[in-house]
């Protein structure tokens, strides 16, 4: 292999990839309602690597950061609510599979 491929960005967006891969393996393989919470965690801070990284490969590190930092936050809100909601399923259906609660009734 080359060794002018292993730059430092390189090597982080192999990690990107790497993190995007495990998650969305992840989502098509667990029906879960916590570990795909857990997936899409591991999916997001994917995404924020990459905001870090684009920010960086601009010249604008300061704006990559900022942005990550505020997907950070909306990403904790979300899992929060997606966790309280997998506790209220678990109480009402008795379960977290996701194939067995998508029954809807009235």
């Amino acid at each position: 292999m080359n060794p002018e491929w292993f730059t430092p960005q390189n090597v982080i967006l192999a990690g990107i990839i790497g993190l995007m891969a495990v998650g969305l393996y992840g989502l098509l393989i667990t029906r879960n309602l916590i570990k795909i919470v857990m997936v899409l965690q591991i999916m997001v801070k994917a995404a924020v690597l990459a905001l870090v990284l684009a920010g960086q490969a601009s010249g604008r590190a300061g704006t990559g950061q900022s942005l990550a930092a505020t997907v950070i936050v909306a990403d904790t809100m979300v899992a929060v609510v997606g966790l309280a909601l997998a506790i209220q399923i678990r109480r009402r259906f008795n379960t977290v599979d996701v194939s067995e609660v998508s029954t809807l009734k009235g």
